[in-house]
């Protein structure tokens, strides 16, 4: 069964399990001991994970957590940056609270009602995702949407434009100059770049800008013979996909050949800003707790 990190709301339990003794706790602290008792036994790469703005995925789930607890009225913040469990927590710190209990309670309710609205019997829909959720699964969507338009893109434009894309983009990544090869008769070579900015390593290109059609072995015996002496590195790029016997080959090649599929391109493409720009910045915000430590 595949691992994975608690919802926001599956934190409740674990977080008033932490402060049942009554103490209080500093928020930091707090954050630590749920994933230290909890989740500590997931997969690094899990606990590793970031929301779109860099910030701990774990973390942010437990906090979104303890921002619906005090909304409930199940938690206090008795001083700057410090939380403690109420008399309602401590009635429900049995491991069994869910989110509609929370989200249907009168302290949660009288929080995000004004005045207009107070005693009316306003109700909010139940949401199981954080708002980072909510706003990493926006970002994620349009970034894919992007990525597949870039990818159509690529497809379709002249092959020799999309080799010079290849080149600009490697420059972009960081790589030196590139010279293009002569169009015709260039032995499957389409250009060669710089490793290095004085261009003592060179690694030859190779762009194949396919719809549906796999790169076959074939293809990349042909572009491993076609690279003179003075390089054994190469990056064969194709907008669609390598099958098995071009990857083996690759694999099993004296030569250093980067293989770089139709997925992966829209990836670098998008990482590095190549054919793609932005369009919106959004700046989201938090209080932050350090500020205030002083006061």
């Amino acid at each position: 069964m595949q691992q994975e990190l608690p919802k926001f709301h599956e934190t409740f339990n674990p977080i008033l399990d932490i402060l049942s003794d009554g103490n209080i706790v500093h928020h930091r602290e707090l954050l630590k001991r749920v994933v230290e008792k909890y989740y500590s036994k997931l997969p690094k790469e899990l606990l590793e994970e970031k929301t779109k703005t860099g910030e701990t995925l774990i973390l942010n789930r437990i906090a979104w957590g303890k921002s619906y607890l005090k909304k409930g009225g199940y938690i206090i913040y008795p001083e700057r940056g410090m939380v403690q469990i109420t008399e309602k927590g401590k009635k429900t710190s049995s491991g069994k609270l869910q989110l509609h209990e929370v989200e249907g309670g009168s302290d949660f309710m009288d929080f995000y009602s004004d005045e207009k609205t107070k005693g009316k019997g306003t109700t909010q829909p139940q949401i199981t995702s954080s708002p980072q959720d909510l706003i990493d699964s926006g970002f994620a969507q349009i970034e894919s949407e992007v990525k597949s338009d870039l990818l159509e893109k690529l497809k379709s434009i002249d092959p020799f434009y999309f080799e010079k894309v290849i080149l600009l983009l490697l420059q972009r990544m960081g790589y030196g100059d590139f010279t293009e090869t002569a169009k015709t008769g260039d032995g499957g070579i389409d250009g060669i770049i710089n490793e290095d900015k004085l261009g003592l390593d060179k690694i030859y290109i190779q762009a194949k800008r396919y719809d549906e059609n796999k790169v076959r072995e074939k293809d990349i015996r042909n572009f491993i013979g076609a690279m003179s002496g003075d390089t054994r590195k190469g990056v064969f790029v194709t907008t669609s996909e390598f099958d098995k016997a071009a990857i083996q080959k690759a694999h099993d090649a004296h030569h250093t050949i980067i293989l770089i599929d139709g997925k992966k391109l829209v990836d670098l493409m998008h990482q590095y800003n190549v054919g793609v720009q932005i369009k919106s910045n959004y700046e989201v915000k938090q209080l932050d707790e350090d500020f205030f430590e002083g006061a």
